[in-house]
């Protein structure tokens, strides 16, 4: 039976967070990966602050501020072009102590991965849990190769999390959103525009440069569960925002339909009783998956994996039951306070009732005159998040 000492089921953002920080306190870390190679399903993610500093505990927060791209103004927009609310980079990174960064996701698992040894991701290997361990015992694990154990196995393995169900097989697990969201990554028209965020009646858009010159534009409105377009995504996109201000005809136009990617929304409203069980513990979306409203799914995932690998320490001081535990402390409660939040805006966002929408719109403007701080205060304990200190020397 193979031997290991950390085994990181999922090769997420959070999963590969999680084995870099975990390498960095001298940990023999191994990544199972279901998929047969490590193309990132999704088209952009932001990364607000407290993922960034979180990203600094391990070396990385600095290659990430690199790829801001995001200057001057921007803000919130009615689909007729309206501003409803203002803000600009300046003012998101004073309050906040650093700037937005939006990226490609493939350009993030290469930052994270070229911080790990070769051989440390094996793709093309599921793994399913058969015992979680405890104090006195290791976990186990079964693969296509036979059974391995480890002294630490973390459960990345997304929203379906199968590690999630055999730890907590009575919890309800995650539920339909009502909402289903397109991502794509087009380039840049030629016309100017300002990075928006665009609320309509039960529909939202959002338009936000990258670093490389391209565009990473998102979509959400309220659908039925597993609903697809009758001919593609491209064209249901243009049925339902093709009308909508600069630059979403032209986004839509550059696009092609077998880049737009559609995914329904789905979340965990009903928290987990707790993150660990034995030697087995759970992080980003198998954990606490959230609404993307609040943008702050990947920066959860990756504040869970350095706090994770903090009280986890070096392999030598590890104790299961209280590193996990503590663990289990520290990121439940701020989990379940964001996944909430995350439904409440999703909520306030997919309003469709005229009446609704139109009071929306005249709060948001009413509250956007105080200046873009107030706007800004909904990240507030959120995106200001620092790091533990560090109990240990990191060890390359």
């Amino acid at each position: 039976m193979e031997q290991h000492r950390a085994v990181i089921v999922g090769a997420g953002v959070g999963g590969l967070t999680a084995a870099v920080a975990l390498h960095r306190n001298g940990w023999q870390v191994t990544v199972l990966e279901r998929a047969a190679d490590l193309a990132p399903v999704g088209a952009g993610i932001g990364l607000a602050p407290n993922a960034q500093r979180a990203l600094d505990v391990i070396g990385l927060g600095d290659r990430v501020r690199d790829l801001a791209a995001w200057q001057g103004d921007g803000g919130m927009r009615a689909p007729d072009g309206r501003w409803l609310a203002r803000t600009n980079a300046k003012a998101a990174a004073a309050r906040f102590g650093g700037p937005l960064v939006l990226l490609h996701r493939a350009t993030l698992v290469e930052i994270l991965t070229s911080a790990l040894p070769d051989g440390t991701v094996r793709t093309g290997a599921p793994a399913t849990l058969v015992d979680p361990g405890d104090p006195r015992r290791p976990a186990r694990l079964a693969t296509p190769q036979g059974e391995i154990e480890a002294e630490l196995v973390v459960g990345a393995d997304g929203i379906r999390s199968a590690m999630r169900h055999a730890l907590f097989p009575e919890h309800p697990g995650t539920r339909y959103s009502g909402c289903t969201t397109w991502r794509v990554v087009v380039p840049a028209p030629e016309r100017p525009f300002a990075p928006h965020e665009t609320w309509g009646a039960g529909r939202l858009w959002g338009t936000q440069p990258l670093k490389d010159g391209r565009i990473y534009a998102y979509a959400m409105a309220t659908a039925p569960a597993g609903g697809r377009a009758p001919d593609n995504e491209k064209a249901e996109l243009l049925r339902l925002f093709g009308d909508w201000h600069h630059p979403v005809p032209e986004i839509l136009a550059a696009s092609e339909p077998a880049q737009v990617l559609r995914h329904d929304v789905h979340h965990l409203p009903d928290p987990l009783p707790a993150f660990h069980r034995g030697r087995v513990t759970l992080l980003g979306d198998a954990a606490h998956a959230m609404m993307p409203s609040l943008g702050q799914g990947g920066n959860q995932a990756i504040e869970d994996a350095v706090v994770l690998a903090h009280h986890a320490r070096t392999a030598a001081e590890f104790v299961p039951d209280r590193a996990l535990a503590t663990y289990t402390a520290d990121r439940l409660p701020r989990t379940t306070a964001i996944v909430r939040k995350a439904a409440r805006t999703g909520a306030l966002t997919m309003l469709s009732a005229r009446p609704a929408v139109a009071l929306r719109s005249t709060v948001v403007g009413a509250v956007s005159r105080f200046g873009p701080g107030l706007v800004l205060r909904g990240f507030d304990g959120i995106a200001d998040w620092h790091p533990p200190v560090a109990h240990a020397p990191r060890v390359s």
